[in-house]
């Protein structure tokens, strides 16, 4: 071969190369930004924002062949507190993709249904509690209000536009009350938060996790409950229609990461609830107690239509109040994304739509020695260093917290099951009610439920010390 040759057979692979390189590789990309309002302090919609993006999930199934070969999607996550400020990004096309409460979603289908340029859809579901619970009134621990009627003509502070805006309107108008029953103020969470803490106001109204999380931190008691309206409460995800018109398989793609997100918190709730403090400061004990086994709220991305009936009658009450004209919330709802999501992971949306069932507490009750056969009558222990436990009712529970109290054991939490509504509650912040001759031992959120009971049963309504004293360390 001479050396003519042998230069030939070397130049020749690197101009092909090269020239493939000019028509693939070297070809400018295209980046597109995607806004993704989420909320990281709700722990409702974690799974929708936190959880995605720390474990990079939406990347996990971002489209890249076919027409997105030469795209590159770039998220840009912004936290915010309330859902009303994500519609307003939303309008101004700063954000894509938002997540928020059932009365901010219908404010942003209404917002958005007159503008030229883009509608927004309900495409998901972020998680649901059938009965409203989620959504709260709190007082100072030492207050002498334990009902919601206690505080007439009280300043009550709550996020305006909230889903717990919503919740106290229709608490008010259920009952017949004036606009100006209460003092109404507006006040986000951080804010209220700190006037009731400082006693500045007389009571503070909001969403998850606030109800739970100021009398877990010490310094609340709640007093109503969102359950007491009867009317679901959830949080939804929207998108513009002029991006998922556009990018379909994107909008697939984070309905995906959201099923993928709910798998990974089930799997090992207590350790999605340790990662999840870490990634927005939300105590560990008050993310497991909404998003636990038996937990406040459902995780399930579907559009169920008993959520569309709440979000029909939660737009009527803001109608009647005079913040909204006509809306079709039906023409708003669009689940041809979330099903095409589901039939591209080969699961069964319509059997999916039907359930209405949480996950539960299961196991074996070591301390009673007996089985768990009835969840929403459970308890479950937190110890540290060792774990959560599972007990079979109310009594073991306690019976279990006052042997590992003995023990030395230092404990991070109990929880137990409200009585009247299968709530679940912080053990220590319940109260107790007493059955026929003081036998039972029935958990209630509200005082008032934990008297009614007692009345009914010739018992009496115990503290949780006392609940502790009364079961011993027997069982």
């Amino acid at each position: 071969m001479d050396l003519l040759s042998h230069r030939r057979l070397f130049v020749l692979p690197i101009i092909a190369l090269i020239g493939g390189l000019s028509t693939g590789t070297l070809r400018a990309q295209q980046v597109v930004t995607v806004g993704m309002g989420i909320q990281n302090t709700t722990t409702n919609t974690v799974t929708t924002g936190a959880v995605i993006r720390q474990l990079n999930l939406f990347d996990q199934y971002l489209p890249k062949d076919g027409k997105y070969a030469n795209i590159r999607f770039q998220l840009d996550w912004e936290n915010f507190t309330s859902g009303p400020p994500v519609t307003n990004a939303m309008m101004a096309n700063k954000l894509q993709f938002g997540t928020m409460g059932d009365y901010p979603l219908i404010v942003n289908g209404f917002t958005f249904q007159n503008n030229p340029d883009s509608k927004s859809r309900l495409i998901a579901v972020d998680a649901y509690n059938l009965f409203g619970s989620g959504n709260g009134v709190v007082v100072h621990k030492d207050s002498a209000y334990y009902q919601l009627s206690d505080l007439k003509g009280k300043v009550v502070s709550v996020p305006f536009g909230s889903a717990a805006h919503g919740m106290l309107l229709k608490a008010m108008q259920d009952r017949g009350w004036p606009a100006d029953y209460f003092q109404l103020v507006n006040q986000s969470p951080e804010v209220g938060s700190t006037n009731l803490q400082e006693q500045k106001i007389d009571a503070h109204a909001d969403f998850v996790p606030f109800a739970e999380l100021l009398p877990f931190r010490g310094f609340a008691r709640k007093i109503f409950d969102g359950a007491e309206t009867n009317l679901p409460t959830w949080h939804g995800v929207v998108v513009r229609t002029d991006f998922a018109e556009k990018y379909p398989e994107v909008v697939v793609a984070y309905i995906k990461a959201i099923i993928a997100a709910d798998k990974w918190v089930r799997s090992d709730p207590k350790t999605a609830a340790e990662k999840i403090e870490q990634w927005t400061g939300i105590n560990k004990e008050v993310v497991y107690i909404f998003l636990g086994p038996g937990g406040v709220m459902t995780m399930d991305p579907t559009i169920k239509p008993v959520l569309i009936q709440a979000a029909a009658r939660d737009a009527k009450v803001l109608q009647n109040l005079g913040r909204m004209q006509d809306f079709d919330v039906n023409k708003w709802v669009d689940d041809s994304y979330i099903r095409k999501a589901y039939g591209e992971l080969r699961l069964d949306y319509d059997a999916e739509l039907k359930k209405t069932d949480n996950y539960e507490v299961t196991g074996h009750d070591a301390f009673c020695k007996k089985p768990i056969t009835e969840p929403r009558k459970a308890g479950e222990v937190w110890v540290d260093g060792e774990g959560i436990m599972p007990f079979s009712s109310a009594a073991c529970t306690l019976g279990a917290y006052a042997d590992f109290v003995a023990k030395g054991k230092k404990i991070d939490v109990a929880y137990v099951f409200d009585t009247a509504r299968g709530i679940k509650l912080f053990a220590n912040l319940a109260f107790y009610a007493t059955g026929s001759g003081g036998n039972a031992i029935a958990p209630f959120l509200l005082k008032k439920d934990a008297e009614d009971f007692a009345a009914k049963n010739g018992g009496k309504v115990l503290s949780f010390e006392e609940a502790l004293k009364a079961v011993g360390s027997g069982g």
